[in-house]
């Protein structure tokens, strides 16, 4: 029988959520993303400490930093030697805020990963979607750097970075289903919020039908998954990223995979176009509090684990 990863590619793009590469080899992923913790994750693992270790000694006299960049884009590298289409590499979550210093950074990686031999039309730059990051996005976007936009948790910051032209965004599913069970307490109730009525499903179906409702070419990528059901209820989505224990349960499972979404379906959806200007950003983003307090948490956490791989860094010098 026809395994459940099997069928689900047979309506979505499979990307591995993993800096683990040769964890991945199995599934058969196109693409692949990775972020700040999944790379200090990855690092400390004895199959990697060769790669850690020979990028600081290749640039030990460089500024910390480069020295990041250098271990990102090697990462990267190894990672396109195995999958056919592109890596996502994030720009230091610390610069979240900073238009400038995120543009700056970008140019960074991109350089890197053309001084490798590695094309533009391989790599996504990946910014938290900001006003700032998604500002940013726009003038990457513009010079031919594909931007993946993510820590997106509300339609507002959709809209947004596809305002602004950005290649693809990855709304966060199990990050907003954690926050409502979280705000639900001992009310939740699994049955009733799980499958269709998930909120972190419902808010990517939501962001999906009005990309493809108003012919917006951004493509919409559902991330940070916690079970094999909220990515099945999304099965037709143009992209899902897939962690590798996941990924091994849809390839061990025969369950049908049905298509849950399509173009078609999505623009005979009831939904309103909405503006997003800058004051209307801000507002409509500090008016939903999972996404407000989310997208924080997610900044902190990034940018923790990025100083937790600098002092694994500076430890070996």
């Amino acid at each position: 029988m026809t395994s459940a990863l099997d069928q689900l590619k047979q309506y979505t793009t499979v990307v591995a959520d993993t800096g683990d590469f040769q964890q991945f080899v199995a599934f058969k992923p196109r693409d692949a993303t990775t972020n700040p913790s999944l790379i200090l994750k990855a690092v400390q693992k004895d199959d990697y400490k060769p790669l850690l270790e020979k990028t600081v000694k290749e640039h030990a006299k460089k500024p910390l930093p480069q020295i990041i960049d250098n271990l990102l884009v090697a990462f990267g590298t190894e990672i396109l030697k195995i999958i056919p289409g592109r890596v996502s590499t994030e720009v230091d979550a610390r610069l979240s805020f900073d238009t400038k210093g995120s543009i700056d950074k970008a140019h960074d990686i991109i350089k890197l990963y053309e001084n490798a031999g590695i094309g533009r039309d391989r790599v996504l730059i990946k910014l938290a979607s900001t006003w700032e990051g998604i500002r940013a996005a726009e003038v990457l976007q513009k010079e031919g750097i594909h931007c993946n936009m993510t820590l997106l948790f509300s339609l507002a910051q959709a809209v947004a970075c596809a305002e602004a032209g950005a290649q693809l965004i990855s709304p966060f599913v199990g990050r907003i289903y954690d926050w409502y069970k979280k705000s639900a307490g001992a009310e939740w109730d699994e049955a009733k919020n799980g499958g269709a009525n998930d909120p972190g499903v419902q808010s990517v179906r939501r962001i999906y039908a009005y990309y493809k409702k108003f012919g917006y070419k951004t493509e919409v990528m559902g991330a940070s998954f916690r079970t094999v059901n909220q990515i099945t209820q999304l099965a037709g989505c143009d992209l899902l990223t897939i962690s590798p224990d996941l990924l091994q349960k849809l390839a061990d499972s025969n369950d049908t995979v049905e298509r849950k979404l399509s173009p078609e379906s999505a623009k005979n959806e009831n939904v309103e176009k909405i503006a997003v200007d800058e004051p209307t950003f801000r507002f409509l983003l500090n008016d939903d509090a999972m996404a407000t307090e989310k997208l924080a948490e997610g900044i902190r956490t990034f940018a923790a684990d990025a100083v937790k791989l600098e002092k694994l860094i500076t430890a070996l010098q």
